[in-house]
């Protein structure tokens, strides 16, 4: 009897023997092929970057997915309480895999074999951590061993609050979220720290089956799980049993996390976006959640957005009408499928309609949206056309409601153009559009299209002749010119729009009249070496043709490029550079790009209760005198009095600003200014053409710049130029340049640099040997 007792103890010690080292031996294979998970203590998710608009509104991220980082002391109790409720509730007691846990699965898993259910899993939040950063979701024996094995090392490596950081920061949530922070701006727009208990809990009941459960989709069953958390809290003493009734019965309100603006800076993020991925790279700016803050102005993009808009469609409607988008031959309920290439911005409030009926007087129409409603004669008036000649039954048009039944025609520009709104002492862009759609187009046309500029260059010649002796009153000969451009190039005859000449007349004339032969005799004298030098200085040209045709604007540049030129003559002659970015802070609040070029001198001496001012420098560069500058700007100014933007006067505000229209009015532009504001516009198409007659920078782009300043600006807001130091004011006549007589009714007050100023005349300079086609005449 003993020997058989001792067989067994021998016997069974030896299974165990055995068992052990089989177990440690598949333990020992396991842990020789599992990934390494030591990253894991200084790990930090991918988290998207954000992008604020000059008064810290978010107006975009830049993200693969949708997550927000907090760090575990930031996590609220009530959130932490719900997921391990729901998840793990031994989680602070187990050392990695909860043996109770497992054993209750297994016990419950034989039955439910048994009745055909799914099988319940036992994973810890440290498995699932294992599992989510180290493993695949491979259902299988193999992948479970390797996940406990992980969730024992992590747990030796790891801090129990660094375990849960992680998971909360990476589960998946449902609607493309990860993570507790980002799930709560989907589901609540609510930071988690505004969360309550019931909000909370049905966070902590998405883990399970994130789509299942989204209360987007199945909000019936998203409560039924939250119930079950609430269940769970309340009989591990989180909640009690009267807050566990009430919140039961609380019902599941949603609010869709907004974001502002978004589509009418489009054009502006993506410049942005692309700014980032060259100077930076793609993977930092997707993955390592930079704060980007930029100038743009909201309201100014809304206003700049709405003008450009605007203008375009007056174009496109006097060339009339060209076609439905498509017709739909005997359509039925489901004509509105397939469209959405069709689809605009919600911003321009038009919709997709078909047309159902048709009369003399009137179209009938549904739109994709299923209303009804009519389109009467006077509503297409623009087009030309009766009704009947329009339309056919079938047609797909876009449609603008004006009332509650009545709807108005409209088409889609073929015509396209930019905007840009710029601070001129500093180049932070305020706003900027690049078309008329992003949706349809993502070319922007502010950034990327290279254009001629025609006469808006001119004023580039004229300051840089002020710069060397030049006067406002100078005269200069407008006469037919034919000029000799070199080998193998065609005899050039430049004419003014309208081919008419006008003799001797100021240079302020001939900028303001926009006249092409003078600007031409000017830069004659001056030398193409000194203007392309200048052009090049100014940022407007990068490797111009040294012909003289560039002082018409005859090389291509971008309208960015050239408003921000512009600036000088507002800010006193300073070189500004455009900005798109102000600061870009990383995660942890390092600035790592900052384009501010100013300098407080004194504001670590001052109090905000003193009465002295800060003292500002910049370190940009004085590209022209502040005098020449101030020149440009009354010449500019006289541009909207007298001259081709004199369309702009009835708005009765101090403003300057030149046209631009390039040969058969292919390209048209404005920019223009007011004391604290750059604005361009430019106008053509994708496709360079004509685009037709009488079609100039006056009539397609200013129309636009008169818009926006009619939102944007107004006369309190409009202050005068300031005038610097050493500028002479004279009353003069404006045709002859010379002083005005006391019985002269026709004069206008010049500005000269004191330097040519000589016993309140101004200085005579003597005829430098001009031959007779660069004749000018110096006052």
């Amino acid at each position: 009897m003993n020997n058989i007792f001792k067989n067994i103890i021998i016997i069974s010690i030896s299974l165990v023997l055995l068992s052990s080292v089989i177990v440690l031996s598949i333990l020992w294979s396991f842990s020789n092929k599992i990934p390494d998970y030591k990253f894991l203590k200084n790990y930090k998710p991918p988290v998207s970057s954000k992008v604020y608009s000059g008064d810290g509104t978010l107006v975009a991220d830049f993200s693969r997915e949708k997550r927000v980082f907090v760090p575990y002391e930031t996590i609220p109790e009530n959130v932490i309480n719900s997921f391990l409720s729901a998840e793990d509730k031994n989680f602070f007691s187990h050392p990695g895999v909860d043996a109770k846990g497992v054993m209750r699965a297994i016990i419950n898993n034989i039955s439910n074999i048994k009745n055909s259910k799914r099988l319940e899993g036992a994973s810890t939040i440290t498995q699932q951590v294992a599992k989510n950063f180290l493993l695949t979701n491979e259902v299988s024996f193999n992948r479970k061993i390797k996940e406990a094995i992980l969730a024992f090392r992590i747990e030796r490596t790891l801090s129990k609050q660094r375990i849960l950081e992680l998971y909360l920061n990476q589960i998946y949530l449902g609607g493309g979220t990860y993570g507790v922070a980002a799930a709560s701006l989907e589901y609540f727009d609510k930071s988690i720290k505004d969360l309550n208990y019931a909000e909370a809990a049905l966070l902590a009941a998405l883990p399970k089956a994130p789509s299942r459960y989204n209360p987007y989709k199945n909000i019936k069953l998203a409560k039924f799980r939250r119930d079950l958390v609430l269940k769970n809290l309340y009989e591990n003493d989180y909640i009690g049993y009267r807050d566990y009734i009430d919140l039961r019965q609380k019902k599941i309100e949603l609010k869709k996390n907004k974001k502002v603006f978004l589509e009418d800076s489009q054009y502006y993020i993506e410049d942005v976006r692309k700014k980032i991925i060259n100077d930076l790279s793609f993977d930092k700016l997707y993955k390592q959640g930079f704060n980007i803050n930029t100038p743009i102005n909201l309201e100014l993009q809304k206003f700049s957005t709405q003008a450009l808009r605007k203008g375009l469609i007056e174009y496109d409607k006097r060339k009339g009408w060209r076609g439905p988008l498509l017709n739909i031959k005997n359509y039925n309920n489901d004509w509105s499928k397939n469209l959405d290439k069709y689809n605009l911005e919600k911003t321009i409030n038009w919709k997709i309609a078909i047309i159902k009926d048709l009369n003399i007087y009137s179209a009938i129409i549904e739109t994709k949206e299923g209303d009804s409603g009519t389109i009467n004669y006077q509503d297409v008036s623009w087009t030309n056309k009766d009704i009947k000649e329009l339309f056919e039954i079938g047609d797909v048009i876009y449609v603008e409601k004006l009332d509650k039944n009545n709807f108005s025609l409209r088409q889609e520009p073929i015509i396209n153009g930019g905007i840009v709104v710029m601070d001129p002492y500093t180049g932070r862009v305020l706003a900027l559009s690049g078309g008329f759609s992003f949706k349809k187009s993502e070319f922007n046309r502010s950034t990327q299209a290279l254009r001629q500029p025609g006469s808006a260059f001119k004023p580039f010649v004229y300051a840089l002749a002020l710069e060397n002796d030049y006067t406002p009153s100078t005269l200069v000969l407008d006469a037919p010119l034919v000029l000799d451009q070199g080998e193998d190039l065609k005899l050039w005859k430049p004419q003014n729009y309208g081919k008419k000449f006008y003799g001797l007349s100021t240079m302020r004339t001939g900028l303001e009249k926009s006249r092409n032969l003078m600007t031409v005799r000017i830069a004659q004298d001056l030398g193409l070496d000194k203007i392309t030098n200048f052009s090049k200085q100014l940022g407007i040209y990068e490797n111009p043709d040294e012909l003289l045709s560039i002082s018409l604007g005859s090389a291509e540049t971008t309208l960015l490029k050239l408003t921000s030129a512009y600036s000088a003559f507002v800010n006193g002659g300073k070189l500004v550079s455009p900005i798109l970015i102000d600061r870009i802070q990383d995660s942890e609040g390092n600035t790592i790009v900052n384009n501010e070029l100013r300098k407080c001198l004194n504001c670590d001496e001052i109090s905000y209760l003193s009465n002295n001012f800060p003292e500002i420098k910049d370190d940009y560069e004085q590209i022209f005198s502040e005098q020449t500058a101030y020149q440009m700007t009354s010449i500019l100014e006289g541009v909207v009095q007298r001259g081709t933007g004199k369309k702009l006067k009835p708005l009765n505000l101090e403003i300057g600003g030149k046209t631009g229209t390039t040969n058969k009015n292919t390209d048209t532009w404005f920019i223009g200014f007011t004391s604290d504001l750059v604005i361009g516009v430019y106008v053509g198409l994708d496709n360079p053409q004509p685009l037709g007659k009488n079609e100039t920078g006056a009539k397609t782009a200013l129309p636009i710049f008169k818009y926006f300043l009619e939102s944007a600006v107004h006369k309190s807001h409009s202050r005068p130029f300031k005038v610097p130091n050493d500028i002479v004011m004279m009353v003069i006549d404006p045709k002859t340049g010379q002083k005005a007589k006391f019985s002269s009714k026709n004069t206008i007050i010049e500005n000269y640099k004191k330097k040519d100023i000589v016993n309140n005349k101004v200085l005579t300079i003597n005829n430098k040997n001009f031959d007779e086609n660069k004749i000018l005449k110096f006052y």
